[in-house]
């Protein structure tokens, strides 16, 4: 995907432009020290002895992507994954029961399935060359064309820019590029059991090897709603005791290789092949921390608490998920003040899609339609980032077109919605939707209704402004409830005081990822400064935070693009260097440390291949296992928790630890905790998820045993 099919300033979690080149230097916050967080009036009145919630959140990496031969240290501990399935063996090559992995390749011609008819694959596509071409580091200090540019002149550079790194792990800024090879074409890299890219089993296979290093850019897997759904293969003639919601998981590179991310109602490219998405089988690679891969996430599971049954809350991609973080709900197209309305739907001509259809003015098309278009197989007709430049101001030819990402799932009538829904009402017990009535529900990325600034981005014609925004929510928010509770919090984005200074992010701070920023699409929070000054600050300001413990009760923290750990256009190891520099500094602050949880999880899976239990809670998911990684002196000794949690479990946690009722009455914190039968990964009183209380041991409240 291409910066102009984003558009300048969406980092959607796909794309960082050259032109963080001319991204000024770091701003320490003395906003953040004026304002405050808001009332600390109960910041104390908590269930445990917490008083501190730290939550990260990585991008776009599935649980078996990163801990697929995790072994847990603790004897007695198990846990899910390709090892413990015997799928893959401890030096990554394919094991006993490799077949339970298998994907296939499928047929829809017609209409939208999520289930279609599917051979299995002899060869699994292609593993394809992506990523940054030049280390994302090295263009921010003005090199490029070369694979790696580290010296400690060039990381002393680079540390003007980016202050999320402790000064070891700046050198992982400046290395790893795919500069030399072809994008799109197989992967020279990678060498799986004997197997080059073209030849690789058509299961799962491990990235690294002797010419894949860990810290080298690759490729980035689909991750929408509808296409996710079909990846899942998910089927009440499929489901068994074991598996009760019948999802099979097994078509991923195949979604991948046929429609990709979206088509924003163009037609195919011609000769189109399993390459032309530019994906092949990406989706299928994993990491070996038994080889030494993702050292830090396997050092903290091995001495914290780790998850191994959290999941993604929305099959999809960043908005929808950190939105799900936020509201435990998704929000939808509005007026700009509250009442749900249409979003624009026009027809795209496939052939000339940049020049409105005779008859229109207008060429965007932001409902999705993924049944296939005529002649093609799976080639969704109406999906998504949108096309052209995104700027008010464009034209024919090249006016703005297509942009599907808004969904009406309570009209059966709609594409794609019937064969959800259906699937839904034939489980057992079934599903409700939960979706309302002409309510248009944005399910994959679109820019936030508000600029930092607390201006209408939505309203806003500026050239320079991008027409793929959401209109302001009036939707309840957990920001909303502490505010209403007298608990303090705040939101810190990496890179936001540089994107205050250019809110249309045509150079500086276009590493800020406002589509992240769950608080950035509440008229609530941004049309009221006060609220704006004391809730939402730069990571920079949360650093300094640290060191004085001047902590509000409730953080979420994002990285910036740098080092947010998104394949592409970062790496996993500047997202583990990112954590690291946060859990020590909360280790290094002792009246922190005892009473703080950070909580470490990554938005979504982003498209990579996951073999756990996915439970179906409504139409927008749950989607595949994320890694979810509790650090606290209450988490110690390398615990693996299998209660069933999404990301409204850390939503739920917040409102358990300071007695907190749920947002709304239709909102995913109303579920409640799993019960469990002989399978303890499977809600036997679906759909239900954990508020992660069990993921902790406290002192019960007569002081007796521990418990968990």
């Amino acid at each position: 995907m291409t910066t102009s099919s984003l558009g300048r300033r969406l980092l959607n979690c796909a794309v960082v432009s050259a032109t963080i080149l001319s991204m000024v230097g770091v701003q320490t916050g003395a906003a953040f020290a004026q304002t405050g967080h808001g009332d600390r009036g109960n910041d104390a009145r908590t269930r445990t002895p917490i008083k501190h919630v730290i939550v990260i959140i990585g991008e776009n990496r599935s649980f078996d992507h990163i801990f697929a031969t995790y072994k847990p240290k603790t004897a007695g501990e198990t846990v899910w994954n390709l090892l413990s399935k015997g799928i893959v063996q401890a030096d990554g090559a394919p094991g006993p029961n490799y077949g339970l992995a298998i994907q296939k390749q499928a047929t829809d011609f017609e209409k939208f399935e999520m289930s279609p008819p599917s051979t299995a694959y002899s060869v699994l596509p292609p593993a394809v060359v992506g990523g940054s071409a030049t280390p994302i580091g090295c263009a921010a200090i003005g090199v490029s064309n070369t694979a790696s540019c580290d010296s400690a002149a060039n990381e002393a550079a680079v540390a003007k820019i980016e202050y999320g790194l402790e000064p070891g792990d700046l050198k992982y800024l400046l290395t790893g590029g795919v500069y030399g090879l072809t994008k799109r074409q197989p992967d020279p890299r990678i060498n799986y059991a004997g197997h080059d890219a073209s030849h690789l089993p058509p299961g799962p296979f491990q990235i690294t090897s002797a010419t894949h290093p860990y810290d080298a850019y690759d490729a980035s897997p689909v991750h929408r709603l509808f296409q996710m759904w079909q990846q899942l293969d998910c089927d009440v003639s499929h489901a068994t005791k074991a598996n009760p919601s019948g999802c099979l998981a097994d078509l991923f590179p195949w979604v991948e290789t046929t429609v990709g991310a979206g088509s924003n109602g163009a037609a195919p490219p011609a000769n189109f092949t399993d390459l032309s998405t530019g994906e092949g089988g990406t989706s299928m690679g994993f990491y070996n921390v038994q080889q030494g891969d993702a050292p830090y996430l396997n050092y903290l599971a091995q001495t914290y608490t780790m998850s191994d049954n959290y999941h993604q809350a929305a099959v999809g991609g960043t908005t929808a998920n950190h939105i799900m973080l936020g509201y435990a709900d998704e929000i939808f197209f509005s007026n700009g003040k509250g009442a749900p309305t249409t979003p624009p739907n026009n027809p795209v001509n496939p052939q000339a899609p940049g020049t409105p259809v005779a008859g229109f003015n207008s060429a965007l098309s932001e409902v999705e339609n993924p049944n296939p278009q005529p002649g093609t197989n799976n080639f969704y007709i109406q999906d998504g980032y949108g096309g052209g430049s995104g700027s008010p101001a464009a034209t024919p030819p090249r006016a703005n077109y297509g942009g599907g990402s808004y969904v009406n799932c309570a009209d059966p009538s709609q594409p794609g919605v019937d064969a959800v829904r259906d699937y839904l009402r034939k489980l057992s017990p079934k599903m409700r939707a939960n979706c309302e009535a002409g309510h248009y529900y944005i399910v994959n990325n679109y820019n936030p209704g508000y600029f930092g600034d607390g201006s209408n981005a939505y309203a806003d014609t500026n050239p320079n402004n991008y027409v793929y925004t959401v209109p302001p929510s009036g939707v309840r928010s957990i920001g909303d409830e502490l505010s209403e509770a007298n608990i303090s919090w705040g939101y810190f984005g990496g890179m936001w005081n540089n994107y205050l200074n250019d809110k249309y992010q045509t150079g500086a701070g276009l590493a800020y990822c406002s589509v992240c920023n769950w608080a950035q699409f509440s008229t609530s929070i941004m049309a009221n400064p006060q609220a704006r000054r004391q809730h939402i600050h730069d990571t920079a300001d949360f650093y300094a935070a640290l060191k004085t413990g001047d902590l509000p009760a409730v953080s979420y923290v994002k990285p910036d693009g740098m080092v947010d750990g998104h394949p592409s256009y970062s790496k996993l190891d500047l997202f583990e260097g990112f954590v690291k520099k946060i859990v020590d500094g909360v280790k290094a602050n002792p009246a922190l440390w005892n009473d703080t949880a950070i909580l470490i999880t990554i938005d979504e899976g982003g498209g990579y291949w996951d073999s756990g239990y996915v439970q179906p809670v409504d139409f927008f998911g749950d989607g595949t296992r994320t890694p979810m990684i509790v650090v606290s002196k209450y988490t110690m000794g390398g615990h693996v928790n299998h209660t069933y949690t999404d990301h409204v479990s850390t939503l739920k946690f917040i409102e358990a630890n300071w007695r907190l009722r749920p947002l709304t009455n239709r909102s995913r914190d109303n579920l409640p905790n799993p019960a469990v039968g002989a399978n303890v990964y499977v809600p036997t009183n679906s759909p239900a998820i954990g508020d992660m209380m069990d993921m902790f041991r406290f002192r019960d409240e007569s002081g007796g045993a521990d418990r968990r």
